[in-house]
Order: C-alpha cells, then structure tokens, then sequence
C-alpha cells in the first residue's frame, strides 16, 4: 500500500476510533463481530498468530470481510495504543470509505504465508 494511502487509512481509522464508529483489539472486535456490529475489520499482518487465530476464525465464520492493513505498531498508533493486531469499523459509512481505499483482502494463511 503506497505511504499516502497509509496515512489516509490511518487517518480514517484513527477518526472512526474518536468517534466511535471503530473498536480496538481482539476482545472487543470479537464483541462486536458476534453482537452484529462489524461491518469490517482491519488486521496486521505481522500481529502474533495467536491474536490472528482468536479472531479471523470468528470473523470468516461471520462473513466479515477482514483487510490487511499497516504494521501493528502503525495500527496502533492510529488508536492511540503501542500496537494492535486489530481494528474493527462499525460505523456503515466508514467501513465503505475503508473499502474504497484499500481493497486488499487478508490472506487466510498465517503472517508467515505474507511473505
């Protein structure tokens, strides 16, 4: 993803995330995928693979498209946070901006498969 891209994607998490139209972090994505909130989630490639298996099984199984979005601690510093595996949009009209600007779906394979 070109560093523009990046920075506006950082951006628009970082304002669905004051406004709450994002939550933060594996428990509260999980929270949200199963309670019919998510509409989308962002995860980091290179986030441990046991984050990645406490919440991509949940979010295929839901049918919630899952991107592959910037290093964890870039992530996590959109949020305001050391690092975050994850990043999960709630808000409609968010998660369709996020969509637009970067399409690229997450590998089902572990970080390692990510080259």
């Amino acid at each position: 993803m070109p560093s523009s891209d990046t920075r506006k994607l950082l951006g628009l998490i970082g304002l669905g995330v004051r406004g709450r139209g994002a939550v933060v972090g594996v428990q509260q994505v999980r929270e949200a995928a199963r309670g019919g909130k998510l509409q989308l989630a962002i995860a980091a490639p290179d986030a441990s693979s046991n984050s990645l298996d406490k919440v991509l099984p949940l979010l295929k199984a839901r049918g919630i498209d899952v991107l592959a979005g910037p290093p964890a601690a870039e992530l996590g510093s959109a949020v305001g946070r050391e690092s975050t595996a994850v990043v999960g949009i709630v808000d409609r009209g968010l998660a369709k901006g996020i969509r637009a600007l970067s399409p690229m779906l997450m590998p089902e394979g572990r970080k390692e498969e990510l080259g």
